[in-house]
């Protein structure tokens, strides 16, 4: 077995869905950053960092997919707290969609 190739197959999948699981995390719920990266850690347990997420949650926002809003805190500093939008819950049902042809292909092809 090639570790090396598996390690680097491994992170392209995580790279290319990582939209579509901030977006699923992200369905019905609405977090903060730090929130949503241990969200996605829970269920996915897949490891991301802040460095990862921000970038991330830039791009959906100006795809119009996500919007966020500050939030006072009564202690510490304002909260940016991120919720889908009605593109961003169209898109994601387009993106199901694929997940679950594309899962299809897979499957008959491992028969």
């Amino acid at each position: 077995m090639n570790e090396e190739f598996i390690n680097k197959w491994k992170s392209q999948v995580k790279k290319g869905t990582l939209s579509f699981i901030v977006l699923n995390v992200l369905k019905g719920n609405e977090y903060y950053g730090y929130e949503l990266i241990e969200n996605i850690k829970q269920k996915t347990a897949i490891e991301i960092a802040e460095g990862t997420i921000y970038p991330l949650m830039n791009r959906l926002k100006k795809e119009k997919l996500v919007d966020s809003k500050w939030v006072e805190q009564e202690t510490g500093i304002p909260r940016k707290y991120y919720v889908l939008t009605e593109i961003g819950e169209e898109t994601l049902k387009s993106m199901q969609k694929y997940w679950d042809e594309l899962e299809g292909l897979i499957k008959k092809i491992k028969k």
